[in-house]
């Protein structure tokens, strides 16, 4: 199985516009992720896919290998499938690695690719964690999943799932049940890639605002893998000051 790692870059994020660009520990948060990247033997090759001059520069001055993508694109998945357009080799998986999680754990794409070697049938593939913080369970920002016994998504949601009618006090429910929290990287076959991008928007996306529910309202499957890694993403300057308060505990993770 070929796989191709696409880091999606753009530029104009509406939180914090040129986060790729943003220096942690003398590194732009964009080389620190190909660097990451690099470290999974899971991938054959690994690519940058910007909208923005200044992010090529920084990605040619470190030998980065990047395409220029439209800055047009509302996701990541969207800039993926055009890279796929643009690029000449052939490959069988596709990547996404999160621009914005410059300490990813190179373990985490290698469980990654491993779902399709232990599920063939899976079209995407994406990441859970155990959730072991109670604040976590009923905090709407961290994405809750449940699935089937043979590890196929059932749903996403952000409410606790699944809602246990005999306890009502939910302090209690973590005691109770195994709950995950979705770790936000995904893998797409090539082949369903490009469709993938045309899927129009669907009533349990509009209603959770989660892309991964279009996927699944459109009948797609989507397998998942647990995993003990965690990735800090920076999403707001309070992200990046906490990363640069805290730098030796990511540093050395």
């Amino acid at each position: 199985m070929k796989v191709l790692g696409i880091i999606p870059a753009r530029y104009g994020s509406s939180r914090l516009e040129g986060k790729p660009l943003l220096e942690i520990n003398n590194q732009s948060m964009i080389r620190r992720v190909y660097e990451r990247a690099l470290q999974s033997s899971a991938l054959h090759y690994c690519i940058v896919a910007t909208d923005h001059t200044k992010i090529a520069t920084e990605c040619e001055l470190h030998k980065i290998p990047y395409i220029m993508t439209s800055s047009q694109h509302l996701n990541g998945t969207e800039r993926c499938g055009e890279v796929l357009t643009q690029i000449a080799d052939n490959y069988d998986l596709i990547v996404n690695i999160q621009g914005d999680e410059p300490f990813i754990q190179p373990e985490s794409i290698s469980e990654i690719v491993q779902i399709f070697h232990t599920y063939p049938l899976a079209e995407i593939g994406t990441l859970i964690k155990e959730i072991e913080n109670m604040d976590y369970l009923s905090n709407p920002s961290i994405i809750k999943v449940t699935k089937s016994i043979g590890d196929k998504a059932l749903y996403f949601s952000r409410t606790a799932i699944p809602y246990l009618r005999d306890e009502p006090n939910i302090q209690g429910w973590l005691t109770m049940h195994k709950y995950y929290k979705h770790i936000g990287m995904y893998a797409y076959k090539s082949s369903i890639l490009p469709a993938l991008t045309q899927c129009t928007p669907s009533p349990l996306e509009e209603a959770e605002k989660l892309e991964q529910l279009r996927w699944l309202e459109h009948g797609y499957s989507i397998y998942v893998a647990e995993t003990k890694h965690e990735s800090k993403s920076i999403d707001t300057i309070e992200d990046y000051q906490y990363i640069l308060s805290n730098i030796s505990k990511f540093i050395h993770e």
